[in-house]
């Protein structure tokens, strides 16, 4: 992503109310706010036209973030919609210029659920999207746009949700090549796995190796392999289990947890 100046603004003074968020020398806007400021952001003019937006909350259930990806030419009518949907944080990105066609909602909202959709750490509401067919010129221009709305998703406080689009920093990336001091090893009975620390935590790199067997004392830890089994990042080969993405983890102990069955206090990656 390109260098930017973002602008954020408190319409109420509170962070946790309405705010909205500009990127300079960009004709988009962002506008967001919790479930309970509802009323006023129905009154927002910036959502009576064709939009992207998000709804961001928790499974009642599973405790997992949930997002729902939609477009709308009027947001305002949507949410009404959705007023009884379980959700907390809302964002809706327009166009200053209006330029933002029903075309053009539509293929970012099938581009964005595509993204969202390879996640696993995130439910996502809607999983399937016609998208729109543009033009060779619209599309470029569709894909700034979405570039930009990526960039400022993070700063929102949409809660983890946005966590479905978070670019990690993945083992073909050139500098984990040229730099391999970077890059660390965990071992245990003979399986390797191989990852390196990012701004947000740790990645564990694709094909990476983790045992089969939990430990008798990690219920938890035994719980997110289940899931991860489930969801299709952890595959069963032979006697041992293979990461089948690149991904990433809230920290080292968190990622060596996975790959050995449980915790352990004791030294996880090395150099190699």
């Amino acid at each position: 992503m390109q260098p930017a100046t973002i602008k954020l603004f408190l319409t109420d003074g509170k962070p946790a109310g309405i705010r909205t968020a500009e990127i300079s020398n960009w004709t988009g806007k962002a506008i967001a706010g919790p479930h309970s400021e509802l009323t006023k952001l129905l009154q927002r003019e910036e959502l009576l036209s064709p939009r992207i937006y998000f709804l961001t909350g928790v499974d009642a259930e599973t405790d997992m973030p949930t997002l729902y990806i939609g477009e709308a030419e009027s947001v305002v009518k949507r949410l009404k919609q959705h007023d009884k949907r379980e959700w907390n944080q809302v964002a809706a990105f327009v166009s200053k210029d209006e330029n933002l066609t029903k075309a053009h909602i539509r293929y970012l909202e099938g581009a964005l659920i595509v993204r969202a959709n390879h996640s696993n750490t995130v439910q996502v509401l809607n999983n399937a999207s016609s998208g729109a067919k543009l033009p060779e010129s619209d599309q470029a221009e569709m894909d700034v746009f979405l570039e930009k709305v990526l960039q400022l998703l993070p700063l929102l406080s949409l809660g983890n949700a946005v966590d479905a689009f978070k670019i990690i920093e993945s083992n073909d990336d050139p500098l984990n090549i040229n730099n391999s001091e970077s890059v660390l090893t965990c071992s245990i009975k003979g399986f390797t796995a191989k990852g390196k620390r990012t701004a947000n935590g740790f990645v564990v790199f694709k094909d990476s190796q983790a045992v089969a067997i939990d430990r008798a004392s990690s219920n938890r830890i035994k719980k997110k392999r289940e899931q991860y089994l489930k969801d299709g990042l952890l595959v069963l080969n032979d006697d041992h289990l293979v990461f089948t993405q690149d991904y990433e983890f809230s920290s080292p102990s968190a990622a060596a947890a996975i790959i050995r069955g449980g915790s352990r206090y004791d030294h996880f990656w090395c150099i190699g």
